[in-house]
């Protein structure tokens, strides 16, 4: 028996989220804890599983909060590193007009990207005793984290475990547009699962037919199972020949969409996890499309994302109350 469930690594930060005016007209921000690796992790945990996180955050106030944050949560923290030189970082989302989020982060570095392999060996352990290991891109944007990320895969790889991989696209926080693509290229070319937005599918292929381009980066890359999130719209799920779609549940209690693709993320980590991937069908595609929509769905109802994750029960009752 594996020890964890599931395994990440990546960034660990703090969501200033805009929460209203102040008395005196100035933006108000809220700091939530996030990340989307552990914003996975969060869900996961809240689906059952056994989880664990590896990563850095700085020496300071934010990152004892956010290492309590995430034991609150029931994630293992054993492989959390506090950096004595670089702080916790920090991205600040504002909400924008059309209800899209403008990110301004703050990490330049940030302790996050200071994950070396020494702190990935550490935790060698931790990911030869997953079932799955979870990472995206922005553990690649500059070293040395970049390295400690392919080390982990590796060793993930060689034991056997199943890679999923969620690209997280931030243009902020690329140099350019094609180490952020080389770094796409790399997480297709080793996961099992993959979670990918609407606008990564086209980013990655220039393609606005999102099911033709994902369905391009499928059999390109060999990948088992893709699952494209689109927006408002729902998602689907690729299959060897099989592609199911599912509407998105539009919700009027939405206020913000952080972290609404780390819980339909975890939703299909957790679905694959206990199903597997050899004999999946369309109705069995349909019924985790159809949960993952919901769980977003709920998500997009409040502030942040980590800490407030919907539980397994009011997924159930939501779907109850909408099916």
């Amino acid at each position: 028996m594996s020890e964890f469930n599931v395994v990440a690594l990546g960034e660990l930060l703090i969501d200033f989220t805009n929460n209203g005016v102040s008395g005196q007209g100035n933006p108000m921000f809220e700091a939530n804890p996030g990340g989307a690796p552990c914003n996975v992790l969060s869900m996961l945990q809240n689906l059952g599983n056994k989880t664990a996180f590896i990563g850095k955050v700085g020496n300071d106030f934010f990152g004892r909060m956010l290492k309590e944050r995430i034991e609150a949560q029931g994630i293992d923290s054993v492989g959390l590193v506090a950096d004595d030189a670089v702080h916790t970082t920090l991205a600040f989302v504002n909400k924008l007009p059309n209800g899209d989020r403008d990110f301004s982060f703050y990490r330049n570095p940030g302790a996050d990207m200071m994950l070396t392999a020494d702190d990935v060996n550490k935790s060698r352990a931790v990911i030869e005793n997953a079932e799955v290991f979870h990472f995206g891109t922005l553990s690649m944007t500059g070293e040395p984290a970049k390295e400690a990320t392919k080390l982990a895969v590796d060793i993930a790889k060689k034991k056997g475990i199943l890679i999923s991989f969620d690209p997280n696209y931030r243009e902020p926080l690329w140099k350019s547009v094609e180490e952020a693509l080389e770094a796409m290229r790399y997480g297709f070319e080793k996961c099992d699962i993959l979670k990918i937005s609407d606008n990564e599918v086209e980013l990655f292929t220039g393609m606005t037919d999102i099911e033709a381009g994902a369905k391009k980066i499928q059999k390109e890359f060999d990948i088992p199972i893709v699952f494209a999130t689109l927006g408002a719209e729902g998602s689907m799920a690729l299959y060897k020949d099989i592609v199911v779609k599912k509407a998105g549940f539009k919700n009027p209690d939405t206020i913000e969409t952080t972290g609404a693709g780390d819980t339909f993320g975890a939703c299909a980590i957790d679905y694959i996890r206990r199903n597997g991937l050899t004999e999946l069908s369309e109705e069995k595609l349909t019924e985790c499309l159809t949960f993952a929509n919901a769980a977003a769905s709920i998500i997009t109802t409040r502030r942040g994302a980590l800490a407030v994750m919907p539980t397994l029960d009011e997924v159930k009752d939501f779907l109850k109350k909408v099916i």
